[in-house]
C-alpha cells in the first residue's frame, strides 16, 4: 500500500518471533538501533496500518525484545502472531540531522539519469546481504530493475525536491573510462 495523504508512510521496525515463556509474553526482533525503543512508538502496526500489538512492558534480549502486551493473553495468542511484521508511521521517528535521512525516506523518489530524464521510482530499498539496492519501478512499467544505493551509481540526492541522480553501472563504468 502506497502512502497518501490519508495513510503515513509506515516503517519496518520489527516482526514477532513468538512466545515467551507461560504468561502470555512476546518475543519481537527488533530492526532498530535501540530495541527498547520500539516500546516508546506506541502501537506498532500492521502493514495495512491497522494496531498490532502495545507493548507495555518490555526488557532487552540478544535480537530484540521480550514484552508484554494487552493484546495478548496466553503462549498460544503470542505464537499464534510469530513473524507479524510491525511498523510504525514515519513521522513518529526524530527529524534526521542535516545530511541525513532514513531510508525509507527514499521510496517513492524519482531516478533521473545524467541527461534529467525520469527513469522510475523508487519502490524499495532492498538489502540482500551485500549493500542496500534501490528497487526501481520504471516509468513506462514492466519489470523492476536494481540500483546499487553507492556514492557511484546515486552520487546526488535531491529528497526535498523529490528525486535523486541515477547512474546504471554501465554507464559507472563508461565514465570511469572516460
Amino acid at each position: 500500500m502506497a502512502p497518501t495523504e490519508t495513510t503515513p508512510k509506515l516503517i519496518l521496525v520489527g516482526h514477532v518471533a513468538g512466545g515467551f515463556g507461560v504468561k502470555g509474553e512476546v518475543r519481537i526482533t527488533a530492526y532498530t538501533a535501540d530495541p527498547l525503543a520500539l516500546t516508546a512508538y506506541g502501537p506498532l502496526l500492521r502493514a495495512d496500518g491497522t494496531p498490532g500489538l502495545t507493548l507495555t512492558q518490555s526488557r532487552a534480549t540478544k535480537d530484540g525484545v521480550v514484552g508484554r502486551s494487552p493484546q495478548i493473553a496466553t503462549k498460544e495468542e503470542a505464537d499464534a502472531l510469530r513473524n507479524l511484521k510491525l511498523y510504525v508511521p514515519r513521522d513518529r521517528f526524530p527529524e534526521p540531522d542535516e545530511d541525513e535521512f532514513y531510508l525509507a525516506d527514499l521510496i517513492g523518489v524519482e531516478a533521473r539519469d545524467p541527461e534529467g530524464v525520469v527513469l522510475g521510482t523508487v519502490r524499495a530499498v532492498q538489502n540482500f546481504g551485500a549493500d542496500d539496492m534501490l528497487e526501481i519501478t520504471p516509468v513506462a512499467g514492466g519489470q523492476t530493475w536494481f540500483l546499487p544505493f553507492t556514492k557511484a551509481a546515486t552520487p546526488e540526492l535531491h529528497l526535498s525536491d523529490g528525486w535523486l541522480l541515477a547512474v546504471r553501472p554501465q554507464e559507472v563504468g563508461e565514465q570511469e573510462a572516460d
